[in-house]
């Protein structure tokens, strides 16, 4: 039997459904699974002609592009480790990311990526552009090195080779570098499969960047292992305008996002309905708490379950998921059943908790990375007990789901209450006029710490302190109501959507005594 890895399940699928659509680009050009293959060995054979040996680190900055998609997976196909970058940052964050993974080369678009060229050519790290004119051409690279297939086919992908690197998204402390093999990305994308049930019959539309894990993995090559297909939003990222006409026009069966996405395009539909909506299976919600209030609404606005998960980079993306309808309930406020894993809740002495008992999250599996690169104090707090542990408080209920608290650093503590933010945010998104809405733990000198909140009304609707305040006081418990409310426009949040708790506190701290909030971006 041949070893589990990411690349064998590819082919795989391309040699049962050859001509079955692949991945398309909206408006554009479809390529079936045989050709995607093609492409991608192609493209393979000119990084091994460019010098890429196996186990070099190879950067790539793109939009959404075919040009990522077969890039990234041409790196990993010649046994190198593909490290995909945010094209949003700056020249010094590429700098700090090329230089952290080792990079050997650097690709980007046509049109190119300036910051990252620049922090490459400051490393003195090759920069060349991919180019993919239709579905009838293969990649082109500026480099022009030439293509020999033979290369490739004598090439055999270990389980243990490292495929991707990413880095965690630094919220709370510096990035910190995660190696996934071959072996973490084909357990994920199975146990993906596996629960929702994906199959040549699903489509899907990307939503979420694929520099990302959860864009990534879930929505991305869970797809292309299953035979499913995969559209690429035109304009190479999510408009709110094109999404429910590319859904409907390439047959949409189900899509992931983050909660923030699900909010637009609720906001979307609320003021600028479509005249119709495709039949989903389901639509997934991840990488961030889902109010339930949000959870409730989608289900009622397009009549699909949804399904909310829990996942983290360093377990290759997806850990646990609530049931498709017909294998369980789902519950609200819970993020579902473990799936393909081990997770139990560990106090600190590493016992684990019965049902009900809080405790923090952790891990056990095959899709779960080894460690941190060159990062012994991260490996020395993260890997105890045998067990990889999270930084997330949960707990699982009699019924066997996980539910989750908040992050360990998050947790508010008020005179020795544990507050999570969470459950504060879930409150304040139930109003029918608050549109966003994100809590936080701020210095007190009585209580140590106090719950502040910044909160983003619906569009065109006037909201004050006062008023989010007294919807509190029906709603939670005198101690776990915030004791300032700032009425704002936005919020930071990490391009993937998650709200960064410490950096909205740092701001609203330092604009305690001016007279008005200013706008963020403003």
């Amino acid at each position: 039997m041949e070893p589990l890895s990411l690349t064998g399940l590819l082919k795989k699928a391309a040699a049962e459904f050859p001509s079955r659509r692949a991945l398309s680009v909206s408006g554009k050009f479809d390529l079936t699974y045989a050709q995607f293959q093609l492409l991608v060995d192609h493209a393979a054979s000119l990084l091994i002609a460019s010098g890429i040996e196996p186990g070099d680190v190879v950067a790539l900055t793109f939009p959404n592009t075919v040009e990522f998609v077969i890039m990234f997976l041409a790196v990993i196909r010649c046994r190198a480790t593909a490290a995909p970058l945010n094209p949003a940052y700056t020249a010094e964050e590429f700098e700090f990311y090329l230089a952290d993974s080792e990079s050997k080369l650097l690709f980007v678009p046509a049109e190119g990526i300036k910051p990252a060229q620049a922090a490459a050519s400051k490393l003195n790290i090759p920069h060349v552009s991919a180019t993919l004119r239709d579905e009838n051409s293969k990649i082109t690279l500026s480099s022009d090195p030439e293509s020999n297939l033979d290369s490739v086919h004598q090439l055999v992908n270990d389980p243990n080779d490292v495929s991707l690197f990413l880095h965690t998204s630094g919220t709370t402390s510096r990035p910190k570098g995660v190696p996934l093999t071959q072996l973490n990305l084909a357990t994920s994308v199975l146990n993906i499969k596996y629960v929702y049930k994906l199959s040549e019959s699903d489509s899907t539309v990307i939503v979420l960047p694929l520099f990302h894990v959860h864009g990534l993995l879930a929505g991305l090559l869970s797809s292309l292992i299953s035979g499913a297909a995969v559209t690429l939003p035109s304009a190479g990222r999510f408009s709110a305008s094109t999404f429910w006409t590319d859904m409907i026009k390439y047959n949409a069966t189900w899509y992931t996002a983050v909660p923030t996405i699900h909010q637009i395009i609720l906001d979307r539909h609320e003021s600028k309905p479509e005249p119709e909506y495709p039949k989903l299976r389901f639509i997934r919600s991840c990488s961030a708490s889902l109010a339930p209030s949000i959870l409730d609404r989608l289900e009622e606005a397009f009549g699909a379950p949804v399904l909310e998960a829990y996942a983290m980079t360093e377990a290759s993306h997806l850990m646990a998921s609530n049931p498709l309808p017909e294998c369980g309930p789902h519950k609200a406020g819970s993020v579902g059943w473990p799936v393909g894993q081990e997770i139990a809740i560990l106090n600190e002495q590493g016992e684990v908790q019965p049902p009900n008992t809080k405790g923090e999250v952790c891990i056990k599996g095959l899709n779960v990375t080894k460690g941190y690169k060159n990062n012994p104090e991260a490996n020395k707090s993260a890997f105890l007990f045998g067990w990889f542990h999270t930084g997330d408080v949960g707990f699982f209920d009699s019924d066997g789901y996980l539910h989750l608290v908040g992050r360990i650093k998050e947790l508010i503590n008020r005179g020795g209450e544990k507050i999570s933010p969470i459950e504060v945010d879930a409150v304040l998104l139930a109003h029918p006029d608050v549109a966003q809405a994100v809590a936080f733990g701020v210095p007190d000198e009585k209580y140590g710490e106090e719950i502040n909140c910044a909160v983003i009304p619906r569009e065109g609707v006037s909201l004050d302190e006062a008023e989010i305040l007294q919807y509190c006081k029906k709603n939670l418990a005198t101690f776990k109501i915030p004791k300032k409310v700032f009425i704002t426009d936005s919020v930071p949040k990490t391009a993937t959507g998650k709200v960064q708790r410490r950096i909205v506190a740092e701001h609203f701290l330092s604009q305690m005594s001016a007279a008005k909030v200013p706008k963020f971006g403003a």
